[in-house]
């Protein structure tokens, strides 16, 4: 007698969600497809038969073989100079010097916006790099041999490990992605990473961490790291710190009280340098997105008070720190540039465009969120 087997109910699987794994993944391919489209961009239209200016040829002058070091102010730090070194010590190639330089942007671009990950959702990371990026300038200084783009990375990167390191006492690389993020700034430009160590440190100073004197002890170290060959060439080369803070000034003229906004929105017409900044306005356009900046910045930073960051269901993982600083630090880094200065250069504003693209972010992405979806698009558009 044969008998049937007797099947048991097959119970339906329960639907599987994306784990966190999948979530780091896939914020992880939002960044990375952000960061190979500029790099993307800088070789289709900045790579391409592009020849070395002068700012440019005096710091690759002096690691080039072959060549003879031209004149090296006391303003202008190593930094860039020790960047490109690999690259000059095998060719004299431009091309490939450029092709280096759009390639590294783009994975220092990557960097910097991955150490948010934990911070900010990843589409308005991907949304902020997409702003800083298709900036003009952005996309200009990408295969330069300049500073102030690596300055713009080095800071975005610095604060995100600073929040890291506030936020969890058990992050350790954030910690020391602190310090070194300020010692790559400082590399780069001294002034310019003082000026970022004096928000960060006054965060550090006002919170309750337990981790305060060692996220101190790595903004100061870091700094100093970075500054130690602008300070030792100074009293090798200029007669003491003094003497090149006193020289420097002379040849940035004078640093002061000087309103240089208008300066500024002027030099977004195309021009690399505007000194003296007297000629006529001639296509205001080219400033409106400088003019919506700000507002937008302070309404993500509104959005984030209120813990309703777009792209997420879970609002209160979204801390308003993670917000306000780089707000804080995008706003004391244009200081200089905007009021101590009597001339204007696009580049000089790039770190401050870098942080201040995460609260512009936050932002639109609130307002595409909340509007129908034809108005969602025309916000995304503009």
């Amino acid at each position: 007698m044969n008998r049937t087997p007797v099947l048991a109910p097959v119970r339906p699987r329960a639907p599987t969600w994306p784990g966190p794994k999948s979530r780091a993944a896939d914020g992880l391919l939002w960044i990375a497809a952000v960061a190979v489209a500029y790099t993307v961009v800088q070789l289709a239209l900045a790579v391409p038969g592009t020849g070395l200016g002068w700012d440019e040829s005096v710091y690759v002058s002096q690691v080039a073989r072959g060549s003879e070091a031209a004149f090296f102010s006391a303003p202008r730090a190593r930094g860039i100079t020790f960047l490109v070194a690999p690259v000059t010590a095998v060719t004299s190639s431009v091309e490939v010097l450029r092709v280096f330089l759009a390639v590294l942007s783009g994975a220092g671009l990557f960097a910097a916006l991955a150490v948010w990950r934990t911070l900010l959702p990843a589409r308005v990371l991907a949304l902020a790099g997409g702003l800083f990026a298709g900036l003009w300038i952005t996309v200009f200084y990408g295969p330069q041999v300049m500073p102030n783009l690596w300055v713009a990375l080095g800071a975005l990167f610095t604060v995100g490990c600073f929040l890291r390191a506030v936020r969890d006492p058990a992050d350790r690389a954030g910690l020391l992605g602190t310090g070194a993020g300020l010692a790559f700034v400082a590399l780069m430009r001294p002034g310019d990473a003082v000026w970022l160590l004096l928000p960060l440190a006054a965060v550090a100073l006002l919170s309750r961490t337990a981790r305060r004197p060692a996220l101190l002890v790595a903004l100061v170290a870091g700094t100093l790291v970075g500054c130690l060959p602008w300070i030792v060439e100074a009293y090798v080369a200029y007669d003491g710190l003094l003497a090149r803070l006193r020289r420097a000034g002379e040849i940035q003229g004078h640093l002061g009280p000087h309103f240089a906004v208008d300066d500024q929105m002027r030099a977004l017409e195309g021009r690399s340098l505007c000194r003296p900044c007297d000629m006529p306005w001639r296509k205001p356009v080219t400033g409106v997105w400088f003019l919506v900046l700000w507002p937008l910045a302070a309404g993500g930073v509104m959005v984030a008070a209120l813990r309703r960051c777009p792209f997420t269901t879970a609002p209160s993982a979204v801390r308003p720190s993670a917000v306000l600083v780089p707000a804080l630090a995008g706003l004391v880094l244009a200081v200089p540039y905007l009021l101590l200065i009597g001339y204007a250069a696009p580049r000089f504003l790039l770190p401050a465009y870098a942080l201040l693209a995460l609260p512009v972010a936050v932002c639109l992405g609130r307002l595409a969120g909340s509007a129908r979806p034809h108005a969602a698009a025309a916000v995304v558009l503009g």
